[in-house]
């Protein structure tokens, strides 16, 4: 498969702003329940092998799972402020939880969930995400075995780019990528040089 010509503009983005430990976070939109726009912050966990496809780990409990199943299209926003770039990528997002029937997924989820931190795995343990607190004491020490597969609340997405918006405000540079697939299932890309 060949290299998406945006990912190698993706690439030296995130190795040019390595120093920046926020510049692996991204904004996530979906369509709310409610049919309005739905944003959060969420954590760049690499691509998936030999692929474009952004990996994102996520709580299976959180409202977003709700939204992509009623609607799998999603959109990041990324800015890297050392460089001054921006990368709209708009795709379908599949969802990888515990449950998922495909062996390979699975052991996709896993890889995810075992290249994570310690810390960043004890978080699927706690309360449900996004309800009311019932106390305001200190909550019980979680603990995990280092070792333990992932944890049901545990859920990988990954986003499948199909259209992606690349902004250089330095160069004042704008590029549109537009994905389109052949009869043989071959993704391609096509570019187009718009003004910014």
């Amino acid at each position: 498969m060949a290299i998406a010509p945006w990912k190698q503009l993706l690439i030296n983005a995130l190795e040019s702003n390595a120093h920046l430990k926020h510049s692996s976070f991204f904004q996530l939109s979906t369509i709310g329940t409610n049919g309005r726009p739905s944003n959060r912050t969420v954590v760049f966990r690499g691509f998936q092998d030999n692929t474009d496809k952004i990996q994102i780990n996520t709580d299976g409990r959180s409202r977003k799972i709700e939204e992509l199943k009623r609607c799998s299209s999603g959109e990041i926003c990324w800015y890297f402020t050392d460089s001054w770039e921006q990368f709209r990528i708009n795709g379908q997002i599949d969802i990888i939880d515990g449950s998922n029937p495909s062996p390979l997924k699975l052991q996709q989820r896993e890889k995810s969930w075992f290249a994570s931190s310690l810390r960043s795995r004890l978080q699927y343990l706690g309360p449900n995400p996004g309800l009311p607190r019932l106390s305001d004491e200190t909550q019980p020490a979680i603990s995990l075995d280092p070792s333990a597969g992932p944890v049901d609340a545990f859920c990988l997405l990954i986003l499948d780019p199909d259209q992606v918006d690349y902004l250089n405000l330095k160069s004042n540079l704008r590029l549109t990528y537009i994905s389109s697939v052949s009869a043989t299932a071959e993704k391609s890309w096509n570019v187009e040089n718009v003004n910014p």
